[in-house]
């Protein structure tokens, strides 16, 4: 097989490849440019975001003035059956802790008030603009357990197949001498736009 034929037929299944995760992340940009409409749309709903799971004392120990808050949160998350969610944990203050945890499906929020001992647990409902732009931000190797590592390296496959997509549709556009001047048109203005943003915003 020519080098030519391995690249095109590369190219073409790399397109179908990568198919779903070009459609997720165009349509997760939609709720990310458009956040506005959303939340109005679902504000003319008149449902809550949040719904009050739980509230009452809660003991969770000294609290480091510095240092990581990850192990307070693994607690929180353990005592409440949530250990298979991945979670942040924030400074809301000197004297609150709030602590976030999700899926693609679902989110809980905690606020633990220091003084006071007290937590309190909602649920989010769902919704899809939500679930989409969860995919579209999650990446990262901070969480230890296996299948969020691997969702990391599946994305970072992803990148590597988009630069390899992007390099054997240059080579097939220069093997074909009849389109190189509109495909320079297309490169250029695609390159122009993209400077003319990257200076101005």
């Amino acid at each position: 097989m020519k080098f030519s034929q391995l690249n095109r037929r590369s190219h073409l299944y790399l397109g179908l490849f990568l198919t779903p995760w070009v459609l997720l992340y165009a349509l997760s940009s939609v709720p990310f440019s458009h956040g506005d409409f959303f939340e109005a749309r679902d504000k003319a709903q008149g449902l809550p975001l949040w719904t009050r799971t739980f509230e009452g004392h809660y003991d969770l120990g000294p609290i480091p003035a510095t240092g990581a808050l990850k192990p307070l949160g693994a607690k929180v998350l353990r005592d409440f059956h949530l250990e298979d969610r991945a979670y942040g944990v924030y400074r809301a203050g000197p004297k609150q802790l709030n602590i976030y945890a999700h899926t693609f499906w679902k989110a809980t929020q905690f606020q633990y008030f220091i003084e006071e001992k007290r937590l309190v647990a909602e649920n989010r409902r769902f919704r899809w603009e939500h679930f989409l732009t969860g995919m579209h931000a999650r990446g990262g190797f901070e969480d230890e357990r296996w299948f969020p590592v691997l969702w990391a390296v599946l994305i970072d496959l992803v990148c590597l197949a988009f630069l390899l997509w992007i390099a054997s549709g240059l080579y097939m556009w220069w093997s074909l001498p009849a389109l190189r001047t509109w495909g320079s048109i297309a490169i250029f203005s695609g390159l122009a736009s993209f400077v003319v943003f990257v200076l101005r915003l």
